[in-house]
């Protein structure tokens, strides 16, 4: 699924009736979540972060950008923030199944729309810049709202909107759009009570570096044209200080990775402890301050787990774990990541999920009346658990003693296993979805010639994705049956029954998921589809059973 956030900065921090009203907007639109409203009266400022999927979340941020204009006057706002409009920036973050430059394509859009049906000059940033002097938001923002006149000049030409300093603009001030990677505000804690050996390390590290001195007098080397000679650090997009923190009776260094596709978390923890170690401090753990994307812990634990020589083929759930011991987050304050990780926080907890429930709660849910889940459900779940069979012996033969060589040969083949065991998952729940749409759909109204007709293509089209997902179920089932083989052959010969069981289960749930798409297949008007689509079930059949003999006879072969 594929997921942005956006972070408007609005121009008012003080009005809490104003900064609601505002707000509120951002939770109409449906798919988008509302995470935090960040208000500072001092520079009468709020921070609003919200996610969702692209169009949503673009329609959110421009609903909120024009409830803005309506309740924020710029001509009596007073801040310690520079700032040159109501909406004062608007990034576009990508957080899982969508590129930066995606995002800036959608900046780029909103940008546009805004000019066009608003009114507010709009100057595109960063990623989404159409110029390269604008990517620099504070180049844009020079000479904040009291500048801009400049606007009517052609070096200062909004990319979107009026270029004029008329009377509504005047009000509304002009929007900065753009996209941005995901920015982590990140804390390393020391065992010192020193700012100044903080900062040392600091400056080790951070991108701009320090100033260079003349070791005899102590004051700062100039190049030819008088400007400071620097010495830069050892970290791209990173920037930071040190300081100490009273609360916690600590110096920390205090770093924003402002690219964590340059500078991931973990590879500014390493050089934290590297660049502390030479100035005789210890790391002792670690903060993350705000919202981080899910890949932030998972690949921590994939670069931990590497260094270790182990398998990469887990769960997301255990990752975050290891990533958690491994960074230390917990050393001050317990990190809960339901609280601190987006994709938990945006899960829609509204839904019953199959998949969350217990062994005993599934079963006795399949057993009742209801009649989903229902076979299609099962087949799903006998996939899962049968690639979770070979996952489990590939994790086990790149642990095996001996066999550490092989480690990355097996970490490959559960990798693969994790990603089938995923989708086999989620379609768990998708079938029974499925077949609550036919429901819903024969539920239409059928009083007239157009409620039969608006009827009809609704249950046609719930009855072609009815047979859609058992059929993706049989075929990434099949897929299952490869890695099932590779261990049966190669993997841990302790665990080959293991390997055995799980192409039974998975040749079942090629075979009954191919049962669930004919017996929809009789209901579909488009017999062309319905013949192509039943041609690649018989394919999918005959493969699984050939799949699964040969399997048993080598596991029959070994245990006699």
């Amino acid at each position: 699924m594929k997921l942005i956030e956006c972070v408007p900065n609005i121009s008012e921090g003080r009005d809490t009736a104003k900064i609601k009203a505002i707000t509120d907007v951002v939770e109409t639109v449906e798919g988008v979540r509302l995470l935090d409203v960040d208000p500072g009266k001092s520079t009468n400022r709020t921070v609003i972060t919200f996610v969702g999927p692209p169009e949503a979340v673009c329609q959110a941020a421009f609903l909120l950008i024009k409830k803005a204009s309506e309740l924020i006057d710029m001509r009596l706002h007073k801040g310690e923030h520079p700032r040159m409009g109501a909406t004062d920036v608007c990034p576009l973050v990508p957080v899982s199944g969508i590129s930066l430059e995606e995002c800036a394509e959608y900046a780029r859009k909103l940008g546009a729309r805004i000019g066009a049906e608003l009114g507010i000059p709009v100057y595109l940033y960063e990623k989404a810049a159409q110029r390269p002097e604008r990517k620099n938001l504070a180049h844009c923002r020079k000479g904040e709202y009291e500048g801009l006149d400049k606007i009517s000049q052609a070096e200062w030409t909004p990319d979107f909107g009026p270029s004029e300093f008329n009377e509504a603009v005047k009000r509304t001030g002009v929007t900065a759009v753009g996209a941005r990677d995901f920015l982590v505000a990140y804390n390393v804690n020391l065992n010192t009570t020193s700012t100044r050996r903080a900062n040392a390390i600091a400056f080790d590290i951070r991108e701009a570096g320090r100033n260079a001195t003349d070791s005899a007098t102590g004051k700062n080397l100039m190049d030819a044209n008088g400007q400071p000679v620097r010495i830069p650090g050892t970290l791209k997009s990173v920037k930071g200080i040190g300081w100490y923190i009273e609360e916690y009776g600590i110096a920390q260094l205090s770093l924003n990775l402002t690219d964590i596709n340059v500078t991931p978390v973990h590879v500014a923890f390493e050089e934290a402890v590297s660049k502390a170690a030479e100035r005789g401090v210890r790391v002792t753990g670690s903060e993350i301050v705000g919202l981080i994307p899910m890949r932030v812990l998972t690949d921590a634990a994939d670069y931990y787990l590497k260094k270790q020589q182990r398998s990469l083929g887990i769960s997301d759930e255990e990752k975050i774990k290891i990533a958690i011991r491994s960074l230390g987050l917990s050393d001050i304050v317990p990190f809960r990541p339901e609280e601190k990780v987006i994709e938990y926080l945006i899960a829609d907890r509204s839904t019953k999920r199959l998949t969350g429930m217990t062994l005993t709660a599934f079963a006795n849910e399949t057993a009742s009346e209801s009649p989903a889940p229902g076979g299609g459900s099962i087949a799903a779940y006998c996939g899962a658990l049968g690639i979770s069979l070979g996952t489990m012996v590939a994790n086990l033969s790149s642990h095996k003693r001996g066999w550490d060589d092989r480690w990355e040969e097996y970490s490959r083949a559960a990798e693969e296993g994790m990603g089938l065991q995923r989708q086999l998952l989620r379609l768990v729940d998708e079938d029974t979805a499925a077949f609550n749409r036919i429901m819903d759909a024969f539920g239409l109204p059928k009083g007239t010639d157009e409620e039969k007709a608006a009827r009809k293509a609704a249950i046609q089209s719930a009855t072609k994705y009815a047979m859609e997902i058992p059929l993706r179920v049989a075929q990434l089932s099949l897929e299952s049956m490869a890695v099932l083989r590779q261990m049966t052959e190669t993997g841990n010969p302790n665990s080959i029954t293991d390997a055995g069981v799980g192409a039974l289960c998975a040749r079942t749930a090629v075979l009954g998921a191919v049962m669930n798409v004919k017996i929809n297949a009789g209901g579909l008007d488009d017999k062309a589809y319905v013949e192509a689509t039943l041609a690649e079930c018989a394919r999918l059949t005959a493969a699984a059973e050939a799949a699964e003999g040969e399997i048993r006879a080598l596991v029959e072969k070994v245990i006699g």
